[in-house]
């Protein structure tokens, strides 16, 4: 149905048109650098997450027709478990196995899927009501805190795991189950006498409702996701209202202030990201959504200052975001801490949701840099090359203590990277009009319907290893269409091939994007060959911590030195100002990745004797170092890590 809201006519035309993005399904990796990422994601990292759900007793609280177990994470002295929100593990769990599905029909991860469904139906109360925790455990309870207690995140994620479910499968049972509770979330919340006035502390169910409008075309799912972001930060708060009911003090609140969830004020008056940074994403990502369907400019600018605010002041080099710990989120601009950043893997991904909603509605080349920089660093970065350990806390330098785990006491950041990946085609291409946008590089095979022509793209390049890219068409018919190219930011210089000829399209740039328009036929092709130098990077001056101290990279690939590399730890390095760094590509390094090598110093410790302190500077010694991409640290011995190494 249609994904937009239809104008009258003789109304207005639209301010905000929409790339469409490719189903995911119709583009294949069967080569390059994300075949074995996606293949690992399937065979292993699917059913090692059930396998793990089942052994941390996730399972067990959808048997509703059983009292209660004991907790599986017991109440925090917030009064907060992670139960609470361990309906949202399943709800991203069978959307990443759902993602598979399609192109690779598993009959024993398609049962598991039903069985958990079977449950959830089950358990779901007359009036569509659903949430295994309050329907076992505390029923009267139920709506009761919206600002602690997830109920609406919970249920959003189920929601678009039934989306993803019923398209991959075409099984409507699962989501007919999550209409129901929206219908019953309706029927609950709003302006209307007798409705609360209320929204979910924790976002995420308002970009899902805009995800079950576009498939089920009913006005009623896009009006409440935004009334859900449109009443947010209203004052006086639902939150303190909330609080006095339960008898409780707002004042007492654990955080203090609603910025925390980005409730502080209106969404179109804000324009610092604040608050936990997973929220904030997933918040930003709806109100994108939402600037298009309801054509809305003043959504459209706050999220304009909010990306700029984000990426000019609060974003790691690694595209991590969110340096504290305290709140999962920010703290001030330019904090951005090294060892101590949280940096969590969910809000690396939900920038990647955000920043791809952007460049659809948009097509600017940062929102697409920044989704590249997440998805080769700071979101990759939060699964091990094996498929089954995960990061939730993404740190830029280690002395040794931080370790991958094969699950979490909060684990929604397994589910959250795995569905990333598994869902990676629909980020490459969009189409609209005549016009197909590349916006991201790897070998892959895509269809695509471009108004009434099919067309087939493949794409055969190393990257990120190599910057040379071909693209082959297979029309069904001759077609004059615009191919919109993504120039990466990081790229300094650039060739366009079109049959063998280069063309000049430094007149037909536009925001990042290279245009070529004319007549194509069945056998063209368009190569690209991206200059991919090593390049030194420097922090702003604010960003204390990195003073004196300088980053590698290399295309969208950020560089760390690891001990396992280096016999020692890479804080004693001091890199020669200006010495040449040489890439390598090494087939024995995890799976195939490109290393960086280089003579550096060392700090020579072999002369203090004992002594902490003394007046005279430390001899250096020559020191060869290498670097690798800093999404595969943590894959081998334990040892220190550094992105940021002191310059000499």
């Amino acid at each position: 149905m249609s994904s937009s809201l239809k104008k009258a006519a003789g109304s207005a035309p639209r301010l905000f048109e929409r790339y469409v993005p490719v189903d995911h399904t119709r583009v294949s990796f069967d080569a390059g650098f994300w075949k074995s990422w996606s293949d690992t994601a399937r065979d292993v990292t699917i059913p090692t997450q059930h396998m793990r759900l089942d052994e941390e007793g996730f399972l067990e609280v959808l048997d509703f027709d059983k009292p209660a177990g004991p907790l599986a994470r017991p109440i925090q002295p917030s009064g907060l478990s992670m139960q609470h929100f361990f309906d949202s593990d399943f709800g991203k769990w069978i959307e990443a196995a759902s993602y598979t599905l399609k192109n690779n029909p598993n009959p024993d991860v398609e049962a598991k899927i039903d069985a958990i469904v079977e449950k959830l139906e089950n358990g779901q109360m007359a009036d569509g009501y659903l949430n295994s925790w309050f329907i076992r455990r505390e029923p009267e309870k139920r709506w009761t805190n919206l600002r602690d207690l997830h109920e609406m995140y919970s249920m959003g994620h189920l929601l678009e795991g039934a989306i993803a479910y019923y398209q991959a499968t075409g099984k409507r049972r699962f989501l007919d189950v999550m209409i129901r509770a929206i219908d019953h979330i309706i029927d609950t919340f709003g302006t209307e006498p007798g409705k609360l006035r209320g929204y979910d502390a924790h976002e995420e169910i308002e970009l899902a409702l805009v995800k079950l409008y576009r498939v089920t075309g009913d006005p009623r799912h896009l009006k409440l996701a935004t009334y859900f972001v449109d009443e947010r930060g209203r004052m006086p708060s639902y939150f303190d209202e909330e609080a006095r009911r339960r008898g409780e003090d707002p004042a007492d609140y654990v955080y203090k202030t609603y910025a925390y969830s980005q409730a502080h004020v209106p969404v179109r008056e804000q324009t610092q990201v604040v608050g936990h940074a997973v929220r904030a994403m997933y918040l930003f990502s709806a109100m994108a959504d939402l600037a298009y369907e309801n054509d809305d400019p003043a959504l459209k600018s706050a999220c304009d200052q909010l990306f700029d605010n984000l990426t000019g002041r609060q974003l790691y080099v690694t595209g991590g975001l969110g340096p504290s710990a305290s709140n999962e989120g920010f703290t001030r601009e330019f904090d951005l801490p090294n060892e101590t950043a949280y940096a969590e893997t969910c809000a690396a991904v939900a920038l990647g949701f955000w920043s791809h909603r952007m460049a659809q509605i948009d097509l600017d080349g940062k929102f697409t840099d920044a989704l590249e920089t997440v998805l080769f660093n700071g979101a990759l970065s939060g699964i091990s090359r094996d498929g089954e350990h995960y990061f939730y806390e993404n740190v830029l330098e280690s002395h040794g203590q931080n370790r991958r785990w094969k699950w979490h006491y909060c684990p929604c950041c397994p589910t959250n990277i795995a569905r990333f990946i598994t869902s990676l085609g629909q980020y490459f291409y969009s189409v609209k009009d005549g016009e197909v946008a590349v916006h991201l590089y790897g070998a892959n095979t895509a269809e695509l319907d471009v108004d009434d022509i099919f067309l087939r793209l493949q794409q055969d390049t190393a990257y990120p290893w190599d910057g040379d890219v071909r693209l082959a068409l297979g029309l069904s018919a001759p077609a004059s269409l615009t191919f919109r190219l993504h120039i990466p930011g990081w790229c300094k210089k650039a060739r366009i091939l079109v049959n063998g000829q280069e063309i000049d399209f430094a007149a037909s740039m536009e925001k990042g994007y290279a245009a070529i328009t004319r007549d194509w036929k069945d056998g063209d092709e368009i190569r690209l060959s991206f200059d991919m130098p090593v390049e030194r990077v420097y922090a702003h001056p604010a960003v204390g911590e990195d003073a004196n101290r300088v980053a590698f990279k290399r295309g969208p690939v950020v560089y760390c030195v690891e001990q396992a590399d280096i016999g020692t730890e890479p804080q004693r390095l001091r890199i020669i100002r200006d010495a040449a760094l040489k890439p390598r590509f090494d087939a024995d390094l995890l799976g195939g990745a490109v290393v960086l090598e280089g003579d550096a110093l060392e700090a020579d410790a072999g002369d203090w004797s004992g002594t902490l302190y003394r007046t005279t500077r430390p001899s250096l010694k020559p020191k060869a170092f290498r670097a690798i991409p800093y999404h595969l640290w943590a894959n081998r011995d334990e040892g220190a890590m550094q992105v940021w190494l002191t310059e000499e």
